[in-house]
């Protein structure tokens, strides 16, 4: 596989995906402005929730977004470093996942540092705990479907 090929196939979506989540980042993907359409929809859903239980809401929504979007961040690194082949004979790599989970940590680091000059965004180190454990949560998860597929077949 040539080298353009490599990138184009396992780098260029990390890049398209770290851009998205850069993005996210700006005033308009601020509470404020996904209130407009979250706090509306969720007063719909469940008119008999109060106006404080719909912030929570909104607030829960809010992060797990930031949990799903690093979790798909970790799979599309440790794909990247990895290059999985169907039917991959090579086992577990956790200095391949450490990696990517590296890497995750560093860019919700530097996002929350972003969101410190941004006006309306709040740059905070629990999101940044919340965005790791995403990507510890999706190696996990990788980890976890690899030992079930390996796994003999009983009878």
């Amino acid at each position: 596989m040539t080298k353009l090929r490599v990138f184009l196939k396992y780098w260029l979506p990390v890049l398209v995906w770290m851009t998205l989540i850069f993005s996210a980042s700006a005033d308009s993907h601020s509470s404020e402005h996904t209130s407009r359409i979250f706090v509306p929809l969720l007063r719909w859903l469940f008119p008999q929730l109060s106006p404080d239980h719909i912030e929570d809401l909104h607030h829960l929504i809010r992060k797990c977004a930031h949990l799903t979007e690093y979790a798909l961040l970790a799979f599309l690194l440790w794909r990247a470093v990895r290059r999985p082949q169907i039917n991959d004979p090579r086992p577990w790599n956790w200095r391949e996942a450490g990696l990517a989970l590296f890497v995750v940590f560093l860019y919700a680091s530097s996002d929350e540092f972003h969101q410190r000059f941004v006006p309306t965004r709040t740059a905070r180190f629990s999101d940044v705990l919340i965005d790791t454990s995403g990507g510890a949560l999706a190696l996990l998860l990788i980890w976890l479907a690899g030992c079930c597929r390996r796994r003999p077949k009983q009878r």
